[in-house]
């Protein structure tokens, strides 16, 4: 009982990640950007949670597992901006009892096959790549949907009232249907994406010369302006995306495609197949045609940038937690004398 009864003890374990996510990088007030303490109408949880999936039923709602780790600066985002405005908090509250997990975590889990392992273990069986990641699960414990990422207020709204019941459609179309942005009406264009036809068949008999990334994209997204104005425009980004072929497709178009495995599709109709939920997002595959990565939420520069080499370096085959991969790329570039800020 007393071992139950500490398990319930708040862990604050700030700054554990380091220099990737944020220690010692202040704001104006003094706050550490990875850091905000969590809403206390989080579930104060056992961690079994078939238990939690039947508490939350009980209650008329449904259960969010929120995976987080300590400095996590896309962390406190969603915290600060996200649960911090009123009517997201009370939308959450009215649809969802919210468990939080760490990703890095020794706090024992019993998953929803009875099993116990610890909070890491149960983050990497889940394949966890990026923290917060946000787990929507029904009455019956299955998934309703899930985040890899951050996401900003408005599609975090959709994603709520998305998960809250069982859909038919899926959530780019449910996204695309309820969520309308001030934005550029064509794509961006840059110098380096492939022009069509869009031939991207390779294998294990046939492989390509380089890996190959995907970027969807669409008009009217401001998440895309941004990528193209900010993330795209630095010179680091397009020197590591030297490494790739580079393909950009609009998530919605009819545009003809003959992909890595060899399927003539469209461009609309591989996204729904690859359920690319987010735009822009980043598919990545090595020089057989095999998807290895992927990007699906809001990064910044240097998590775009970690992520271009992670694949290009082949670090992914060996370094299965891309949090661990982004650690020492940071620690590596702060030895070398720069200085790593993770929101420029």
């Amino acid at each position: 009982m007393i071992k139950r009864l500490l398990r319930l003890l708040p862990v604050v374990l700030f700054g554990m990640m380091g220099i990737a996510f944020g220690a010692g990088e202040k704001l104006e007030d003094g706050v550490n950007p990875g850091y905000h303490p969590q809403p206390e109408w989080f579930k104060q949880s056992f961690l079994n949670l078939h238990e939690d999936v039947g508490e939350a039923a009980q209650e008329g709602k449904r259960l969010l597992l929120y995976f987080y780790q300590d400095g996590c600066p896309y962390c406190a985002k969603l915290l600060q901006d996200n649960f911090g405005q009123r009517e997201i908090a009370r939308k959450t509250r009215d649809l969802y009892e919210v468990v939080a997990i760490n990703l890095w975590g020794d706090r024992e889990v019993t998953n929803l096959d009875g099993e116990v392992v610890t909070e890491k273990q149960f983050a990497a069986d889940l394949k966890v790549m990026f923290t917060p990641t946000l787990l929507f699960l029904d009455e019956q414990g299955r998934k309703a949907l899930r985040v890899n990422g951050y996401y900003h207020p408005a599609k975090f709204i959709s994603a709520l009232e998305y998960a809250s019941i069982d859909r038919k459609n899926a959530f780019s179309d449910f996204l695309a249907k309820n969520q309308q942005e001030e934005a550029s009406e064509e794509l961006n264009e840059a110098p380096f994406f492939q022009e069509p036809p869009f031939a991207l068949t390779r294998s294990e008999s046939i492989p390509a010369q380089r890996p190959l990334v995907v970027l969807f994209e669409q008009p009217r997204c401001a998440a895309c302006d941004e990528f193209h104005r900010d993330v795209l425009a630095r010179e680091a980004t397009r020197d590591l995306l030297g490494a790739f072929d580079v393909v950009r497709l609009d998530r919605w178009a009819d545009t003809r495609v003959l992909t890595p495995a060899g399927e003539r599709t469209t461009a609309r109709e591989w996204a729904d197949s690859m359920e690319v939920k987010y735009t822009p997002g980043m598919l990545f595959f090595d020089k057989t045609g095999r998807e290895v990565f992927r990007t699906e939420a809001y990064l910044k520069s240097f998590h775009v940038q970690s992520a271009l080499e992670y694949v290009a370096s082949g670090a992914y085959r060996e370094v299965p937690e891309f949090q661990r991969f982004v650690q020492a790329r940071a620690e590596r570039i702060e030895a070398e004398g720069r200085h790593v800020d993770i929101w420029d």
